[in-house]
C-alpha cells in the first residue's frame, strides 16, 4: 500500500512512518518544509506526486497558548488543512486518517469519554481540532478520525521544547531535589508507537469513522510522574502541587480520559495499560542510549 504521512518527522509521525515501513508498505513522509497545511495548493501539489492510497495527517498547530493567541492560524492549519487533505483523499479515492485530541472535551463528565459523548472544547486548540474532525468526516467518505491523549514518543516534541512529559520529569529530577506535580488533572498517557501500530491495523479495515485511541486506564500527572521515577529508579522527592499552584494560561480539561469503545466494538483495539506502555517506552529508550553510546 502507498502511504503518505504528513508530519513525518514529528513525535507521532516518525513512529507512524516506521510502523508502516515494518509492515512492508511504501511510505512517503512529508515534513513542514515539504508541505504547508494552511495552503490547499501545497497539499494538492505534494500529495499528487505520490498518489497515496492511505494518508495519515499527524501535523497540527498544537501549542495550546499559541493557538489561543492566534486562532486564525490555528484554524488555517488544524481545520482548513484537514479539509484540504480530506478533499484530496475524496477525489482520489484514498483513505485519510486524521489525528485529533482529547481536548475536544471540557472534562466535566468525570468518567471516561466515549465516541458518542458530545464535544465541548474549552480553548482554541480544541475548537480548531474539532473543526478538523468535522471537515474530515464530512468531506472524505473513507476516513478514520483518531482522538489521542497525553502522547509521548522517542522523537523530540518541537512544540514542547523537545521534551515530552517523561523526558521533562527525568531532566528536572537531575536538576532539583524536589518536584511538585498536579494531582487534579487526569489523562491517559499513550506512547506514540502504539498509536502507530493501531493506524496500521485500521489501514487494513473498512470500518471507517471516529475512534478513541489511547492506552488503557488513567492517572493524574502526579501519578504518571511517580510511575516514571519508580520505573527508572530515580531518587527525587515528589510532592503533590497545591490547588492553583500552577495556574494555566489557557483553560484545559481537568479530566480528559478516553475509552476506546469503538475500537473494542470492531475487535481492533491493540492498546495496553498505560503503565505497560511507559515501561516499553523506557526499555526502548535504554536500548537507544546503549546503541548511541
Amino acid at each position: 500500500m502507498r502511504v503518505a504521512v504528513i508530519g513525518a518527522n514529528g513525535q507521532l509521525g516518525s513512529d507512524v512512518v516506521a510502523a508502516f515501513l515494518r509492515n512492508g508498505d511504501e511510505v512517503f513522509g512529508f515534513t513542514h518544509s515539504d508541505i504547508e497545511l494552511d495552503s490547499a495548493t501545497s497539499v494538492e501539489a505534494v500529495l499528487s506526486v505520490c498518489c497515496p492510497e492511505f494518508i495519515v495527517n499527524t501535523a497540527a498547530m498544537h501549542h495550546v497558548e499559541k493557538c489561543e493567541s492566534d486562532p486564525r492560524d490555528a484554524f488555517a492549519v488544524n481545520a482548513l488543512g484537514a479539509k484540504s487533505v480530506a478533499t484530496f483523499a475524496q477525489r482520489e479515492g484514498a483513505t485519510v486518517a486524521h489525528i485529533s485530541t482529547d481536548y475536544v472535551f471540557d472534562g466535566h463528565k468525570g468518567a471516561p469519554y466515549v465516541e458518542t459523548d458530545a464535544a465541548a472544547p474549552l480553548n482554541a486548540y480544541g475548537i480548531t481540532k474539532l473543526a478538523g474532525e468535522n471537515f474530515t468526516s464530512a468531506v472524505a467518505t473513507k476516513h478514520f478520525v483518531l482522538r489521542v491523549s497525553a502522547i509521548y514518543g522517542q522523537q523530540p516534541c518541537r512544540a514542547k521544547g523537545g521534551l515530552n512529559f517523561v523526558e521533562l520529569m527525568l531532566k528536572l529530577s537531575r536538576e532539583r531535589d524536589e518536584l511538585r506535580v498536579v494531582d487534579d488533572e487526569f489523562v491517559t498517557p499513550t506512547p506514540t508507537v502504539q498509536i502507530a501500530t493501531q493506524l496500521v491495523t485500521l489501514s487494513r479495515s473498512s470500518s471507517y469513522g471516529l475512534y478513541h485511541a489511547t492506552a488503557e486506564g488513567s492517572c493524574s500527572w502526579y501519578e504518571f510522574a511517580r510511575e516514571i521515577f519508580e520505573a527508572t529508579g530515580t531518587k527525587v522527592r515528589l510532592e503533590k502541587a497545591r490547588p492553583g499552584e500552577f495556574p494555566a494560561k489557557v483553560p484545559r480539561p481537568r479530566y480528559s480520559v478516553l475509552e476506546n469503545r469503538a475500537l473494542k466494538t470492531i475487535g481492533a483495539n491493540i492498546f495496553t495499560d498505560w503503565r505497560d506502555g511507559l515501561h516499553e517506552y523506557l526499555n526502548i529508550r535504554s536500548q537507544m542510549a546503549v546503541t548511541t553510546s
